[in-house]
């Protein structure tokens, strides 16, 4: 209980305070305890589905963050906390207004307070290009890490590994896939729609791109910046936009079961601050490589939630569904993770060191890495 209270104390006094903010308006604006506590009902199941859908979310960040310098840890953990929640929740919903609706943002804002479903349409009508644009950037992130040459931890053993070393036969495999799949359904949406999907997955398939990009090049100039101020900085941005790829689906979903911005924005606030408490949990306590599989399952529910987005541009799949079997497939690959380790638990080493094998071989084991057994 204090490790979970060391963690997550911050999200659970925002969880108090998020729902107690949304009984309060609901009770004062019509003195009803019954609408109080609907809207309390309604933000608290907000707050589970942006977890569920989240987990994959936490792994991704925790394996990207545990890289960055302890500066960048923090600068993320921190600004990256009010992009999240301000941002992604409520600077992120207006702007779709303001541009689908070509209004300013001050007329977005009164129509989320005074006209909440006119407000709802207008998202509801912008979701194909924001799934498409959310779709094919976490299916960039997904298949450029199944697609990675250098990846040698393999869950679905043949199926990852095959994958593995077709990027290492066909460069750019990823972006030729994305590029085939944004055209085939392209063509199984109505005209009206059809283009505004293909722009869309393309400005997310160059988004991905660029930011990419922006890293190497940021790397590759060492003689003028600290290697950890480069690395740092541009992984941050890309952890950003990973993080609104990954906001795009449950900011849409949210407004099925409301259509108040304010309840929204609570809800999917208390749940995002959950996230950021399980990726410093991560983080510290080392639990990706204690759990050898955890990473590879948190990739393949990226690689289905990306597939789903597409999906949803065609006909409705309740994010119940898409939360859901993302968590399976987490839970899967930590039993798989908890079953190798208790067939290997001899040899598992805490802590960087190197082991001379009978044959002379050398074998490096860094940060709570577990070897194979000797057949």
């Amino acid at each position: 209980m204090s490790l979970f209270l060391r963690y997550f104390w911050l999200a659970l006094l925002v969880t108090a305070i998020g729902l107690l903010g949304s009984f309060w308006p609901g009770y004062s604006h019509e003195q009803s305890i019954q609408t109080g506590f609907r809207i309390f009902f309604i933000t608290s199941i907000l707050s589970v589905l942006e977890i569920s859908l989240s987990f994959d979310n936490a792994i991704v960040n925790a394996k990207i963050l545990k890289d960055m310098s302890p500066a960048w840890q923090r600068r993320f953990l921190t600004w990256g906390i009010l992009i999240a929640v301000f941002g992604m929740r409520i600077v992120f919903p207006v702007a779709i207004v303001a541009i689908a609706a070509s209004i300013g943002p001050v007329e977005a804002i009164r129509l989320a307070a005074g006209e909440p479903e006119r407000y709802a349409q207008i998202m509801q009508d912008a979701h194909i290009g924001v799934a498409a644009f959310g779709g094919t950037f976490l299916l960039m992130v997904a298949l450029s890490y199944f697609f990675d040459a250098e990846k040698d931890v393999h869950w679905l053993g043949p199926i990852e590994q095959m994958v593995a070393e077709k990027g290492t036969i066909v460069q750019g495999i990823e972006i030729g896939l994305v590029l085939a799949l944004l055209v085939a359904f392209h063509y199984c949406l109505p005209q009206e729609d059809a283009l505004t999907f293909l722009l869309a997955g393309v400005f997310g398939l160059l988004s991905f791109l660029a930011v990419h990009t922006f890293a190497e090049i940021m790397e590759s100039r060492q003689q003028v910046m600290s290697a950890a101020a480069q690395g740092g900085f541009a992984t941050f941005m890309y952890l950003e936009v990973l993080d609104a790829s990954f906001s795009f689906d449950g900011v849409i979903g949210a407004f099925a079961l409301s259509n108040n911005l304010f309840v929204i924005a609570i809800g999917l606030g208390i749940g995002a601050m959950y996230v950021r408490s399980m990726t410093i949990m991560l983080v510290e306590l080392g639990t990706l490589a204690s759990y050898r599989y955890l990473e590879n399952g948190a990739f393949w529910a990226v690689l289905f939630l990306a597939v789903v987005m597409y999906f949803q541009t065609i006909f409705h799949i309740p994010e119940v569904v898409t939360g859901g079997f993302g968590v399976v497939l987490i839970g899967l690959s930590l039993w798989s993770s908890v079953r190798w380790n208790r067939v290997n638990r001899d040899i598992f080493h805490d802590g960087p060191q190197v082991i001379e094998e009978a044959d002379g071989k050398r074998i490096t084991v860094s940060d709570r890495t577990v070897l194979l057994p000797h057949d």
